[in-house]
């Protein structure tokens, strides 16, 4: 039978850590960039521009702002669990 403690090793944990930071910078960079700015960024490429017109915050944009932060949260507990495991 398969030992808990091995299938959940130091090389394991990290690997999964490596990939969750990848996947959340990607998506960190694709938050970011959608997010309203000066010039209307590039979410006004996908009709961002218009709704944001007629209302001074849209339902989206909220959204958007809270999916980021969550994101972001998750991608600094990547970087800190993996400083700490390279710590060890």
């Amino acid at each position: 039978m398969n030992d808990p403690e091995r299938v959940w090793s130091e090389p394991t944990v990290q690997l999964l850590f490596e990939a969750l930071l990848i996947v959340t910078s990607v998506l960190l960079i694709a938050a970011i960039l959608l997010h309203k700015g000066r010039g209307g960024g590039l979410s006004s490429m996908f009709g961002g521009s218009m709704s944001s017109q007629l209302s001074g915050s849209s339902v989206v944009e909220k959204n958007l702002n809270i999916a980021t932060i969550f994101v972001g949260v998750i991608w600094l507990i990547c970087i800190v669990v993996l400083g700490l495991i390279h710590k060890i």
